[in-house]
């Protein structure tokens, strides 16, 4: 069993992300612990409102939501009954045993896997610590399961092989299990593309709807040299659970990829003169950045160019199809850099709607974009929601007392 814990800002945020995956056929909700009311009766504020109530009570808290999953392997179907007791018992381990809290059951991916939605401000607007909750507490709760349940444990997991074919497909997410098609993926393309950075890696591995993620610069994952993976949506947000770079197979975590962008510096150089020569054939004409774009894929060249809200170019990455090399403009020499690059192309007609169409496959843009980090952040949704849903139950009882 595999737990992944995420804190956030938003009760409704993410009791809208599970209830959503019910509308779709997608979830189930198998469990509602500290609720007044049975599982069919309860209705979308019955829910909402039990936790903003506790979150209520500690306002100088603004993380007060905690996003909590159980993964279990394939083959590892188990009894509703059997998710409750483990549910509980994990619960207990955590110390939110006093807690409300939400169980849904997903089939939105290729493993059997829980959500729980819950909050940390207890009844008496006291905040239960996150402070190495899911290193320390989660940890031994899930060793202790594992046991008691008999569950396949994490470390003891088969590292499964990649499938070495001439060429995959991108990732769909829940058509087949996370790890197996994350191992899938990676297994091609570090074996057949020369790239010489974590950027580079993930301009090819975005191709196949994969993000290689180090976590942000001032988080711990970062500072220690941390990887995980993720499958992205068709939006280019990053979906289900992450993968640990150590628990796949032939471990490609950053110290094995450091060592080999060192490789592919040397094995990526006889193709640098010949890329040049395309790029340069391409620009002996006037381009947009539409048609240039456009002319080099004709080659089997990928462009992808790195541009902010204004539409300004701050980055550009090309990628040789044919010769599976991935270069950095400013790697090709100082006039294939972004600003100057930039400089050379002419400005699209239509633009706004240009970029619109095209930023999930040709351009990025600065914006974060994981789903239940949106879900996740800090709003006003959920006082506004419970003032809209506080207002309604005033007017009915109004006219009762009529």
């Amino acid at each position: 069993m595999v737990a992944k814990i995420k804190s956030g800002k938003s009760l409704i945020g993410a009791l809208n992300y599970n209830e959503n995956k019910v509308k779709q056929g997608k979830a189930q909700l198998i469990d509602a612990v500290g609720y007044h009311k049975d599982l069919p009766d309860l209705n979308f504020y019955d829910k909402l409102l039990r936790l903003t109530d506790l979150a209520q009570r500690n306002e100088r808290t603004k993380t007060n939501t905690v996003h909590i999953s159980l993964n279990f392997p394939n083959g590892e179907t188990l009894p509703i009954e059997t998710l409750q007791a483990i549910t509980r018992d994990y619960m207990v381990g955590i110390g939110f045993e006093n807690q409300p809290y939400l169980v849904y059951r997903h089939s939105d991916a290729g493993h059997p896997h829980i959500h729980i939605v819950t909050t940390n401000i207890k009844r008496d607007g006291e905040r239960i610590s996150l402070h190495y909750l899911g290193q320390n507490q989660s940890e031994k709760a899930r060793k202790a399961i594992e046991i008691k349940y008999k569950l396949v444990k994490a470390e003891e997991q088969p590292k499964q092989k990649p499938n070495l074919k001439a060429d995959v497909e991108a990732a769909d997410y829940g058509q087949a299990e996370t790890k197996r098609v994350i191992t899938n993926i990676l297994g091609f393309t570090l074996r057949a593309y020369k790239f010489t950075s974590v950027p580079e890696l993930n301009a090819v591995l975005q191709q196949y709807n994969i993000q290689a993620d180090r976590g942000s610069k001032d988080s711990r994952m970062y500072a220690r040299a941390g990887l995980v993976y993720w499958i992205l949506d068709k939006q280019g947000n990053k979906t289900g659970v992450q993968i640990k770079a150590s628990s796949i197979y032939g471990k490609p975590t950053l110290k094995t990829l450091e060592e080999k962008f060192k490789l592919n510096e040397q094995l990526r150089k006889p193709h640098k003169a010949g890329l040049i020569l395309k790029i340069d054939e391409v620009l002996a004409k006037p381009q947009t950045k539409r048609s240039f774009i456009k002319a080099l894929a004709e080659q089997q060249i990928k462009v992808i160019l790195r541009q902010n809200d204004e539409g300004r170019i701050y980055g550009v990455t090309f990628i040789d199809q044919q010769n599976k090399t991935v270069f950095n403009g400013s790697d090709l020499g100082k006039a294939y850099s972004a600003n100057l690059l930039s400089a050379k192309l002419l400005p699209d007609p239509q633009t706004a709607a240009y970029n619109q169409n095209t930023t999930t496959n040709n351009v990025e843009t600065e914006k974060g974009n994981d789903l239940l980090d949106i879900l996740l952040a800090p709003d006003q949704e959920d006082m506004g929601a419970l003032n809209k849903i506080k207002r309604e139950s005033k007017k009915k009882r109004k006219g009762l007392n009529l």
